[in-house]
This record gives C-alpha cells, sequence and structure tokens, in this order.
C-alpha cells in the first residue's frame, strides 16, 4: 500500500461488466489501484449486464481477470473481488433501475462510501442516453456525495449525432460530472508533452512558427481489424482514431500554456488550440488527406476479405493529413498526422522537425554534393518505448570537418515504466478524484466532430482506389507524396 495515497470513496456501477474491456482492462486498473491504496475498504463495483450471473460467480470473473497481477499480500485478490457485486440487467426496462438504486443504497451503507457514486458504461453507446435519463427519473442519484459519468468512446458518429448524445447526457448530468475516456490522454509520454514544453524554457522558447519547421504524429499498428472487423467496417480509420486521439495529442502540442496546471485552465487552452484548426474546404481536404486500405500480402489476407468485411469495402484502415492552424504561434507550420492499421510495426511517435539553419558555414562551395546540415528533430516515443530523443549536428570524427547527426536520448528504464500507471489505471483515478485533465470536454468533442465531418462527406460521395497499400508497409505512397509536395519527409521511414 502506498503510504501516501489517499483513498477514494465511491460506489462504481459498471454498465457492460462482463465486456471484453471490462475484463481485460478495467478490474486489472481498479486492482493496481487498490494495491496503491487509492481503493481501499470504502469501495464497492456493482456489474450489470445481461448474464445472469450471481455475486459469487462475478467475483470469481474478477479474479480470472486480474490472475496475472502479482499479488503484494498474501489473499490480496480475494480480498479485493469482496467488494464485487452483481445484478442482471436491461438498460431498457426501467423498472430495473428500481432494483440497482435498492442494491446501490445497501452497498454505500456497507461500505462507507459517503453517497459518492461513479456510473461508467462500457456498452454500445446507443444506450448511452438511456441510461442516463433513467438514472435520474428512477432517482439513482445522490444527494449526499458525488455523482459522476464515465464514458466509453465513439462519442457519436459525426457532429449531429455526438451532439444529440450530449444533450441527452446534458439532462442529467452537468458537464463537469461528465468524464469521456480517451485512452490515449492516459499514456505516460502523452502526459509528458506538457511537462516538457512547460517545464523547459529550452524548449518552450522554440515552440513557434519561427523555429519550427513542422510536426509529425504517427500511430502505427501492426495488426489489422481482428475481431472487430464488423465495428470496424462502419467506423474506419478517420473515427476510429482520428477524431478523437490524433485530434487530442495535436491539440495538446499546439495549445498555449495555461494559466495553471488545473483540469479547468487545460481544456481551456485546448479547446482555443482546435478553434483555430483550419476547416478544410471539401477541396482542400481532398489535396491534404490520404486515405488507404490493406491488400493481402505478407502472410495476410486484405481487410476486404476479413470476416464481417463487405467484399467492396470502400472502409479506409489507413490516414494520412495535414493540418494548419490558424494563429499567430503556428501560421504556416504544417501538423502532419498518419495513422494506419497492418503497418511495419507498433508504434506511438512524435517528430518535432526544427528549422535548419539559413547559412550552413560548413558547406563547402567546391562540392555541391556534400552534406548538409540535417534538421534538428525532437521525437517523443509514446509506445512501447517511452523517452525522448534529440538529434543533433555535431563533426565528425576524424580529418577535415564535416558533420553528422547525432542523438541525445532519453529513455524510461524498466523500473520507471513498471512505476508508471497503465491508462486505464490512471484515468480510474482521476475520475474518482474529479480531475478532468485527462478527459475530452464536450467542446474538444465538437470542434473535431466539425473538422473530421468534412473529410467524412467528401470521402462518402467518391469511391477510392483499394486495396493500395500491401501489409509491413507505412502506408500508401501517397502518403509521401503528401509532404513530397512541400519539400519534406516523414521522419520515420523504412530503410531509415
Amino acid at each position: 500500500m502506498n503510504i501516501l495515497a489517499t483513498e477514494n470513496k465511491a460506489v462504481i456501477t459498471l454498465f457492460g461488466a462482463t465486456g471484453d474491456l471490462a475484463k481485460r482492462k478495467l478490474y486489472t486498473a481498479l486492482f493496481k489501484l487498490y494495491q496503491k491504496g487509492y481503493l481501499q475498504d470504502h469501495f464497492a463495483l456493482l456489474g450489470t449486464s445481461r448474464h445472469p450471473y450471481t455475486d459469487e460467480e462475478f467475483q470469481q470473473v474478477v479474479r480470472d481477470s486480474i490472475k496475472d497481477v502479482e499479488e503484494t499480500r498474501k489473499g490480496e485478490a480475494a480480498d479485493f473481488s469482496k467488494h464485487f457485486f452483481y445484478k442482471s440487467h436491461d438498460v431498457t426496462k426501467p423498472e430495473h433501475y428500481t432494483i440497482l438504486k435498492k442494491r446501490i443504497e445497501e452497498l454505500d451503507k456497507q461500505f462507507g462510501t459517503e453517497g459518492n457514486r461513479l456510473f461508467y458504461m462500457s456498452m454500445a453507446p446507443q444506450f448511452f442516453g438511456t441510461i442516463a435519463m433513467n438514472l435520474k427519473k428512477q432517482d439513482l442519484l445522490s444527494d449526499e456525495g458525488f455523482n459522476r459519468l464515465v464514458i466509453e468512446k465513439p462519442f457519436g458518429r459525426d457532429f449531429d449525432s455526438a451532439k444529440k448524445l450530449n444533450d441527452e447526457l446534458s439532462k442529467t448530468f452537468d458537464e463537469n460530472q461528465i468524464f469521456r475516456i480517451d485512452h490515449y490522454l492516459g499514456k505516460e509520454m502523452v502526459q509528458n508533452i506538457q511537462a516538457l514544453r512547460f517545464g523547459n524554457t529550452i524548449i518552450e522558447s522554440l515552440w513557434n512558427n519561427r523555429y519550427i519547421d513542422n510536426i509529425q504524429v504517427t500511430l502505427s499498428e501492426k495488426l489489422g481489424v481482428e475481431e472487430r472487423a464488423g465495428y470496424y467496417d462502419n467506423s474506419g480509420a478517420l473515427r476510429d482514431m482520428v477524431q478523437n486521439h490524433i485530434m487530442q495529442i495535436v491539440a495538446q502540442l499546439a495549445m498555449e500554456q495555461p494559466v495553471s496546471f488545473t483540469d479547468t485552465d487545460v481544456r481551456v487552452e485546448k479547446i482555443k488550440a482546435l478553434r483555430s484548426l483550419r476547416v478544410y474546404t471539401p477541396s482542400e481536404a481532398a489535396a491534404n488527406f490520404v486515405r488507404g486500405q490493406y491488400d493481402a500480402g505478407n502472410g495476410t489476407e486484405a481487410y476486404r476479405d476479413a470476416d464481417g468485411v463487405a467484399p467492396d469495402s470502400g472502409t479506409e484502415t489507413f490516414v494520412a493529413a495535414k493540418l494548419m492552424f490558424d494563429n499567430y504561434r503556428w501560421s504556416g507550420v504544417p501538423f502532419y498526422v498518419r495513422t494506419g492499421k497492418k503497418l511495419a510495426d507498433k508504434f506511438t511517435r512524435i517528430d518535432v522537425v526544427f528549422k535548419k539553419p539559413l547559412i550552413d558555414i560548413f558547406a563547402d562551395p567546391r562540392h555541391e554534393s556534400d552534406q548538409t546540415l540535417n534538421s534538428n528533430v525532437l521525437t517523443i516515443f509514446v509506445e512501447p518505448k517511452s523517452g525522448f530523443a534529440m538529434q543533433l549536428n555535431a563533426k565528425r570524427a576524424g580529418q577535415g570537418f564535416t558533420t553528422q547527426p547525432v542523438d541525445l536520448k532519453y529513455l524510461q528504464s524498466d523500473t520507471d515504466k513498471k512505476e508508471s500507471p497503465e491508462p486505464y489505471e490512471r484515468l480510474f483515478h482521476d475520475a474518482l478524484e474529479g480531475n478532468h485533465t485527462n478527459f475530452a470536454s464536450w467542446a474538444e468533442i465538437a470542434y473535431a466532430w466539425k473538422f473530421v465531418d468534412v473529410i467524412r462527406k467528401l470521402w462518402d460521395i467518391e469511391k477510392p482506389q483499394f486495396p493500395n497499400y500491401v501489409p509491413g508497409s507505412m502506408g500508401p505512397a501517397a502518403s509521401d507524396e503528401l509532404l513530397a509536395r512541400d519539400g519534406r519527409q516523414w521522419v520515420y521511414r523504412l530503410n531509415h
């Protein structure tokens, strides 16, 4: 137990308690909070779904889910699971909420949670509004402690559906009670963006269009759609990755320094950044966005051959784009982003490319082919390795005077990685604490959808030339051409 940890008290009601996310991520996250003392004696979780489990059977599900987490004291997993209870529930039936209310009130008294209630929706989004409405109508909200709602993505399919969902939730919960999960915001190195920028004068003083040439964000996945094919074919990379994860990372890279490091002030600056993101016309969208779909190759079937995917599917599994911000800090600086499935490897990284010196005093005018100075590049490694690298120019050892790029690098040790909370552990703790810093606000989501909707509408009326890239590559050739048109190239590329 962490003696510095402050215990959180709450009854957590989990809708979708037998789902894949709960078993893979949520119970493990809660167990780690329990091990560290953030959850102790005064919490309970009431799981709900259609499955007819008893409390004991559900507790066994929880123990099975956390069996790979090392126990720090004997019987710890068993003691933890005794805080879990279950009630079979149909979210569409109002009378079922009456039973939930009674059970929550009993658990509140049994575990002394002081009326604190956290409702977690880990199920199909079409039920979010129904659940929120019934929580209010059937009087499940507490008058004594806090009431908080945690919801998973996707948050709508476009701006209109997202607004409809937000309006439904807002009838029961205020904005400061809603926590919209984006697990990328829980990653250690994504959170380090602000520490790197605002904690280092040498970085923040250069963080503008006078010194930065371009910024690149890559979210690369080695796997294909696997068991998510049915869902993915109705979503695609634009909705699944760009509208949420990439837009949230870009907002942190582009935002101004907040007045203080509080959730309110951080959100203000992220919203301002997204407001300045240039919303493209259809012709601009066509010029600045690339889409792709993987073919068969390297022992992999084509996307269109996956179970649950239409044989003529036009769903993109890859997106690359050039984003522009129309504000004083970033005017003229392109943000290049890309994400895709069946790429060369699994990793997430950010590359900040600085401008070259105006004059290369080391170039030999007698030999035009001599190597010129390389751009300085700051790389933020998000996953699987975590850390930073700065590429500088230095003199090559030996006679003469030629330069070569060298890296100053810091990577987290295995010990540091072990100490770093997993994204869901961090986000669960933040929600229990009422800290919104690492959650997306409605305004952020709205601006992201308004930007993405232009591209989606264009792609929906234009038939793509799919498939157009081979598994194990870094996407279609048009992705490289997008940068080549500007005289640039991706920092991370194969054979580099």
